[in-house]
């Protein structure tokens, strides 16, 4: 009696580990099945057999448009992509365990605050290349939110009531012409701003004052009104005294400004490279100056305005940033470590053709004497 009771315990326990490990037909699973990819599949609903203590799940390039709350029972899930479908509105009931999630390259055209009430654990919310015109937060339950990308959007106004522990924000390639007062205040961990090809002309004084932690903001491509002395001194005059990093300064001044690059005397700041570090799709970051993104933001006056909102640029880790080009002083870099061996494979190449010239001409006059004999 007692060895079959164990029998039939055991059996449980190889029987529940089998359909603990199945994994959808269409999809590739590792990570003990519980890491699930079912990207690229022209999926049009969830796939049948996922388990339900999966951790990541990618369903990226796929053809879904409405998943209702069909994901609420994956309690264990981290990592939920969603980019390149065509979702009209994020799936209602998200697990709340959720880490990140990615919905760029959708048809999202708002959020409502109940799509992201009380994801006390989510760190990354990715919505960038939608139709989003409007979004709403219940920001006291977002505590660990840090990187937020709305990029290639149709706000017209900076979203009011953002998490307040947001490190990062992209909001380029809007239709962004305010922000109103207050809107930032409260961002005290702000480190990156991306406000690039927008619209604003102006802006209200003291707006970026609340934002003692920020490192970097972009500007550039902005239809500033550099003729009305009166209303952009004040943004002029932030600009040349952050202690932040401002790429594209507006009225065209340098595509780089900010107190810490007018201290440096021996940088130029009207041929500086500068180098974003880049982001893979595991959220590493890149520093290297030639594994990252050289990327040079200017205002809207120093580019062709035909080049306004075009495909012309670079993605980096928080968005799209427009025009790349190697500067002068990037040019030198380059030749100063390259030149020195193109010399060196110049000269042993010089030498190789000059020993087969010898042997062609040898043949040559090999050849007539043979002939004349």
């Amino acid at each position: 009696m007692l060895t079959s009771s164990l029998f039939l315990v055991l059996l449980c326990g190889l029987l529940g580990g089998w359909v603990l490990s199945v994994c959808p037909s269409m999809c590739s699973c590792s990570g003990g099945h519980r890491d699930v990819d079912c990207s690229l599949k022209s999926l049009t609903k969830l796939p049948h057999g996922l388990q339900h203590n999966i951790r990541f799940l990618n369903l990226s390039f796929n053809s879904l448009k409405d998943l209702g709350g069909q994901l609420s029972r994956y309690d264990h899930l981290r990592t939920l992509d969603l980019s390149y479908n065509h979702l009209e509105s994020l799936p209602s009931v998200l697990p709340r365990s959720l880490w990140d999630i990615k919905a760029a390259w959708n048809r999202l055209r708002w959020l409502d605050k109940r799509d992201t009430a009380y994801h006390w654990n989510l760190k990354l919310l990715d919505l960038s290349h939608n139709e989003l015109e409007r979004i709403v937060f219940i920001n006291n339950t977002l505590l660990s939110v840090t990187s937020l990308n709305l990029s290639h959007n149709r706000f017209w106004t900076v979203p009011t009531n953002m998490p307040h522990n947001l490190e990062i924000i992209d909001l380029s390639f809007n239709y962004l012409v305010q922000i109103l007062p207050g809107s930032l205040d409260r961002l005290p961990k702000l480190v990156k701003l991306y406000l690039h090809a927008n619209h604003f002309s102006v802006l209200p004084e003291g707006i970026f004052d609340k934002l003692r932690a920020l490192k970097t903001i972009t500007l550039g491509d902005n239809p500033w009104a550099c003729e009305k002395e009166d209303n952009i001194t004040r943004i002029l005059r932030w600009a040349e005294q952050t202690h932040a990093t401002v790429l594209g300064c507006p009225c065209y001044t340098t595509p780089v400004c900010g107190q810490g690059h007018l201290a440096t005397k021996e940088r130029h700041l009207d041929s500086a490279p500068l180098t974003e570090s880049t982001m893979n799709n595991r959220g590493e970051e890149y520093d290297d100056m030639f594994t990252a993104s050289i990327v040079m933001v200017t205002s809207a006056s120093e580019t062709n305005p035909s080049q306004h909102k075009s495909g012309l640029g670079m993605w980096t880790s928080t968005g799209f940033h427009s025009i790349s080009k190697l500067t002068s002083t990037t040019e030198h870099l380059l030749s100063s470590t390259v030149k020195p061996k193109m010399a060196n494979s110049q000269s042993k190449s010089q030498k190789v053709f000059a020993q087969i010239e010898m042997v062609l001409l040898n043949i040559f006059v090999l050849t007539i004497a043979l002939s004349m004999y």
